[in-house]
């Protein structure tokens, strides 16, 4: 094993890719995730990493130049948050369409207006359909070991797909806790030499980044779909191999907590799941079963899993830091579409609150789970409920 260090988020992820050894690394600073690229700026500048800096004007630059490199066959790293994630949009498109395997870090936060530099997960929520990988993480240790598993799920060749390693936005970026730092030789063992099939190659010449026909066009978006799908089977793969070399593991696509004879499931996405773990302990002492499903993946989303994590389960409830204006949150309407296509017995209910990096108390998803309970009682709910709005509306 590595050593034990006390790091923020952003410095976990700034030591998890230096494992990694990435060749071109593209900046542009923003706010909460500034660290990451300071950190990897020192980290080349004290030749601890070989790698080429690149300083860019903006975020699309920083994507559009990760993008590039690793069309040449490099390994390569950018990070990102809120409005510039928003910015990047475009190129989002292009790697997912150029098959290109990137890992970008995701500082989530709040997206204007009002203006924020606050946690919230709207900016990688609303990037769903732009074709990548989305893991969302708990702690520092699960971003430095995830920036590690992205890179080799990105370029395993059954899924040749960009990954965005997403983490709350201060409340996990700027605080620091006891990690485990790997060693080198165990990541080298679990992370293989980068090659990239389809590289830019004068030998082997091919053509990317191509425009395609209308009749032409659906077959690529089917095989990045089907790639997509593959990557659920790679996860549950690489979570094991992981786990036998560093001896830590997440689950793969979910993990669930006290579900086995649970009643009650809240489901969790980021570091929330946290404080909603200590929440069921407190009320399992008091006799009530309740538990927790933490979703880590929401692309590919777990469908199958997340049925089998809740199976027996009479109530679900969904807390989320987003919200898709007019309707639900985003999270809500990928579970509740998964439970009620196989199983209409389910009542499932939306809690969304943390918005603008407003604090979400231990009481709050106490709460939520007193009345997930007062439902199973024969109490009434609505569908969609806000946690502590704290002002009238």
């Amino acid at each position: 094993m590595g050593n034990k260090v006390f790091a923020s988020g952003d410095e976990a992820i700034a030591i998890g890719v230096k494992l990694c050894k990435p060749k071109v690394i593209a900046a542009y600073p923003i706010t909460p995730q500034t660290i990451v690229v300071e950190r990897l700026a020192e980290m080349v500048e004290n030749k601890e990493l070989n790698s080429k800096y690149i300083y860019v004007e903006s975020e699309h630059s920083a994507l559009s130049a990760v993008m590039g490199a690793a069309a040449l066959g490099v390994r390569t790293f950018t990070a990102t948050s809120s409005q510039g994630l928003l910015y990047m949009a475009e190129v989002l498109h292009y790697a997912s369409g150029g098959r290109v395997p990137l890992v970008m870090m995701n500082a989530n936060r709040s997206v204007a207006l009002p203006w924020s530099i606050f946690d919230d997960q709207r900016d990688s929520l609303s990037l769903l359909d732009s074709g990548w990988i989305q893991v969302y993480v708990e702690d520092a240790q699960e971003a430095l070991d995830t920036i590690i598993e992205a890179y080799k799920l990105a370029e395993d060749n059954r899924v040749l797909t960009p990954v965005m390693v997403n983490l709350d936005g201060f409340v996990l970026t700027h605080t620091y806790e006891g990690i485990d730092i790997p060693s080198k030789e165990e990541v080298d063992n679990f992370l293989p030499f980068f090659n990239f099939p389809y590289k830019m190659d004068f030998e082997k010449p091919k053509n990317i980044f191509f425009s395609s026909s209308p009749e032409h066009n659906i077959a690529f978006k089917y095989a990045q779909h089907l790639a997509m799908i593959k990557a659920k089977e790679v996860i549950k793969e690489l979570d094991t191999e992981f786990e036998n070399i560093f001896h830590r593991s997440y689950g793969g696509l979910l993990k669930g907590y006290l579900v086995e004879d649970a009643e009650i499931v809240l489901i969790t996405l980021g570091s929330i799941t946290g404080t909603a773990r200590e929440v069921v302990d407190e009320l399992r002492e008091t006799g009530k079963k309740v538990g927790i499903v933490k979703l880590r993946y929401m692309r590919p989303f777990p469908a199958e899993a997340l049925l089998e994590s809740l199976r027996g389960v009479k109530i679900v409830g969904v807390f989320e830091k987003d919200i898709s204006f007019g309707y639900e949150g985003t999270v809500f309407t990928n579970v509740a579409s998964t439970l009620k296509s196989t199983d209409n017995s389910i009542k499932v209910f939306d809690f969304i609150g943390g918005l603008g990096g407003k604090n979400v108390s231990k009481n709050d998803i106490r709460n939520i789970f007193l009345k997930l309970i007062e439902i199973k009682n024969g109490g009434e709910l609505q569908r969609v409920n806000f946690v502590n709005i704290g002002v009238e509306v």
